[in-house]
């Protein structure tokens, strides 16, 4: 991981580090933080957020600044994975926007 994936999942860590049921692991090259066995939030390299959402929220997410549908390698992720470049996640109020957003799509 790089240094702004690195420094990413300092940020998660700070923001999700109060609720004791979040586990962290390295997953396909990303640092994942997990809810109840599933990927919460994942710092990837270059600093970008990948998170999973709700299914209803999906479109409208995805036409926010920043989002796009989560790519891996040369192919894109299923329904509802979203990736979040840095410059919409630059202050800690929009990364925990996205947090939250996870949050409520988790399961």
């Amino acid at each position: 991981m790089d240094a702004a994936g690195e420094e990413l999942a300092d940020r998660i860590r700070a923001i999700v580090a109060p609720a004791s049921d979040i586990e962290e692991r390295r997953m396909f090259g990303t640092r994942a933080f997990l809810l109840d066995g599933r990927i919460l939030a994942g710092a990837r390299p270059g600093g970008v957020l990948l998170i999973k959402v709700a299914a209803d929220d999906e479109e409208m997410l995805l036409l926010r600044e920043g989002a796009a549908r989560a790519v891996m390698g040369p192919r894109t992720m299923s329904t509802r994975w979203i990736d979040v470049s840095p410059s919409a996640i630059a202050d800690d109020d929009e990364l925990l926007f996205w947090i939250d957003i996870a949050r409520a799509g988790a399961g």
